[in-house]
């Protein structure tokens, strides 16, 4: 697991070669503000070599957050990820490594027939309800044990730094938002029983919709909710505090949701996901912080932001928007090459824009 002595020693490392702000705390850890996913990319060899390559270079470059889930690539990323973190000259408690479970995950590649992979897998050896699956989504206790389980196998780890549950919002297409908040209750109950006994260290929420929407919308979830029903699930798991540490979700110029959406109830009123979020003590990484690519385009931001954010590349810019919202610990970007890893890497030797800088530069966005 990451410790505060492998971190700090690796900011250490590396910080002459970055500008300000560029490594953040978690939970007394040093972390980078640019983290490496591993979303995109087919379920093949051949991508495999890529991100390997990829994440090593991330790694010995000054990127020590690695982000990754056990559906993405059917379970190869999870590997990769392993297999990086052994290969590269750093500490393995230098890193934090982030996965996700919730989405049920097929094994090295898209079987011929889902649905009987699924069905021999999951549900007839009784890990998966098939009454809880909603879209290939299922955040139910016991099958977030066995995930958990499967992820520490693949990226061979004795323990994760941080885990998420992967969109819960998904299950609201079918239920309400009472037994939504019921089942992560549950389920954060055995996150924490798992933290206590050493498999994890702290725990979250990946989300796509649910945390930037408004309060009405169909996809919508509290996080003062959340708060509080991981706080209820730590005196259940007889823990003195909540492991509830992050929470994921989509942030970019296009999609400022997070930002400008103020959804969640604070002590003084509505907040947005980001505002709430760090009075509430909860790290944030932001996903899509290039938009899966398409803000590396020329022209894609638009130009009275791109004249108040720094960088050399469209790419570099992007990442150094997300990373200057208030609130967020780190910008999650895809790195399947070594030359994208060099130019979201080169994004953090410029100096990320000040709170009312940031307030200034979306507003005239």
């Amino acid at each position: 697991m990451a410790t505060k002595e492998a971190t700090w020693d690796y900011r250490d490392r590396f910080d002459g070669r970055f500008a300000r702000t560029y490594f953040r705390a978690f939970s007394g850890l040093a972390v980078s503000s640019i983290g490496a996913g591993t979303y995109l990319g087919e379920p093949t060899d051949a991508v495999d070599d890529g991100y390997r390559a990829a994440l090593v270079e991330a790694l010995e470059s000054g990127i020590n957050v690695l982000d990754t889930a056990i559906n993405y690539r059917a379970q190869r990323s999870e590997r990769v990820v392993g297999e990086a973190v052994r290969e590269a000259d750093v500490d393995r408690e230098a890193v934090l490594v982030a996965t996700k479970g919730g989405f049920v995950p097929f094994d090295g590649s898209r079987p011929a027939d889902p649905g009987r992979f699924v069905r021999e897998e999951y549900v007839d050896p009784g890990i998966v309800d098939p009454d809880e699956l909603v879209r290939g989504n299922c955040i139910a206790p016991d099958y977030l044990d066995d995930q958990l389980d499967r992820s520490l196998a693949n990226l061979g780890l004795d323990a994760v730094d941080l885990y998420y549950v992967h969109n819960p919002e998904t299950q609201l297409e079918e239920r309400s938002r009472e037994w939504v908040y019921d089942r992560l209750e549950d389920t954060f109950t055995l996150l924490e029983e798992r933290a206590a006994r050493g498999d994890l260290g702290h725990y979250g929420v990946a989300s796509w919709e649910c945390f930037r929407v408004v309060p009405d919308h169909g996809s919508y979830l509290s996080l003062p909710e959340v708060v509080r029903r991981a706080r209820a699930a730590a005196k259940r798991a007889g823990n003195a505090a909540t492991h509830l540490r992050a929470v994921q979700l989509p942030f970019n110029v296009h999609m400022a949701d997070a930002f400008t959406v103020a959804a969640h109830e604070g002590a003084e009123g509505p907040q947005s996901a980001l505002a709430f979020a760090q009075d509430a003590g909860l790290n944030v990484f932001t996903s899509a912080s290039i938009l899966q690519g398409d803000l590396a385009e020329a022209g894609s931001i638009p130009e009275a932001v791109t004249a108040r954010i720094e960088g050399d590349t469209p790419a570099q810019r992007a990442i150094n928007f997300a990373r200057s919202a208030p609130g967020v610990t780190a910008s999650l970007v895809g790195m399947g090459s070594r030359e994208h890893v060099r130019e979201n890497v080169a994004a953090g030797t410029f100096e990320p824009l000040g709170a009312s800088a940031f307030d200034a530069t979306f507003e005239s966005g």
